[in-house]
């Protein structure tokens, strides 16, 4: 007998005029995420806005509205799996009925929690953080994506930032701009090395983290001075002169190791074995495709002991 599929079920909380619909609205309309599997929505509340019948049909997707935090058992879920046979559940979740509900919640078999996105408003968000705190930040301790929208250029993300890091340590934490771009909303102030030193120093610890934040803020680096441990790789696609300057990365599982790290100018002979301590200048470059990216220029380099950490571990700013 055929092995059952796991049914994912995406969980999106947060207050009324937060963004939920229009989140689930783009969730649908993303051909990365849509591909003719059907849709189960459980609707917590009625919003200011709505999906449409059209869409809803297009994407093979039903909704479902809860009226009240007393549908939500294991015997309704039940029900409206056998009822509907979903291949996906998207849950738009009334933040005030208490995200403890679901823990007390059997879902049916089958039914994954993959994902919980936590959004909120970014014009309401000082005023509810005053007074309607436990409410708004219960929700996003287990989120794995925090996303704040409709931030203004005058919002002091870097605050809000530290105070859900405090919240959450491991959630993807994102700030939506007024023209639906997206940042992280990481200041200077916030990373664990002193980027105005002459020479940022950057440890074992911290390479992860400067790896992935000088892929999003490349100009933080223009013409800084950096110092750290990693080796030459060989690359047969570079010239004479030039090397990969990085480490190995676990991104996610033992099967899944990758060179991460940056091409680097320089003398050192390539190799796949011995570590070099680099000091190396930093330029902004631009790729093929015309994305920024960073080379190092190096300055002086010389052997270094391996890290006490095979791989490379992304941490969180």
């Amino acid at each position: 007998m055929r092995e059952q599929r796991i049914i994912p079920v995406y969980m999106i909380t947060g207050f009324i005029e937060s963004g939920k619909t229009t989140m689930i609205r783009s969730m649908l309309t993303d051909e990365g995420f849509t591909d003719g599997q059907k849709t189960l929505i459980l609707c917590c509340e009625e919003g200011e806005t709505e999906l449409d019948a059209a869409l809803l049909k297009r994407t093979n997707t039903v909704q479902v509205t809860l009226e009240d935090a007393d549908e939500m058992t294991s015997l309704r879920l039940k029900q409206l799996n056998n009822q509907h046979s979903p291949e996906r559940v998207i849950i738009e979740f009334n933040s005030f009925w208490g995200i403890e509900i679901m823990g007390r919640v059997k879902m049916p078999p089958h039914w994954e929690l993959v994902q919980i996105i936590s959004l909120a408003d970014a014009t309401t968000f000082e005023n509810y953080m005053t007074n309607m705190r436990k409410q708004i930040t219960d929700p996003m301790k287990p989120a794995d994506l925090i996303l704040i929208n409709r931030c203004a250029p005058s919002f002091d993300k870097s605050k809000w930032r530290k105070q859900l890091r405090a919240l959450n340590p491991s959630a993807t934490i994102l700030f939506e701009n007024p023209d639906g771009s997206t940042e992280d909303g990481v200041s200077d102030e916030d990373l664990p090395y002193d980027v105005k030193a002459d020479v940022i120093d950057i440890s074992e610890d911290n390479f992860g983290i400067f790896y992935l934040d000088a892929m999003e803020h490349t100009d933080r680096y223009d013409g800084k001075v950096v110092e750290m441990v990693g080796q030459p790789f060989p690359d047969e696609t570079f010239p004479k002169g030039f090397y990969l300057f990085g480490r190995y990365a676990m991104t996610c599982c033992a099967n899944d190791i990758a060179k991460c790290g940056w091409v680097c100018k320089g003398s050192q002979a390539p190799s796949d074995r011995g570590f070099i301590r680099l000091k190396a200048k930093c330029q902004v470059m631009h790729t093929p495709d015309g994305q920024p990216a960073i080379m190092l220029h190096e300055i002086e380099a010389s052997k270094a002991p391996a890290p006490k950490d095979k791989y490379v571990t992304f941490g969180t700013v």
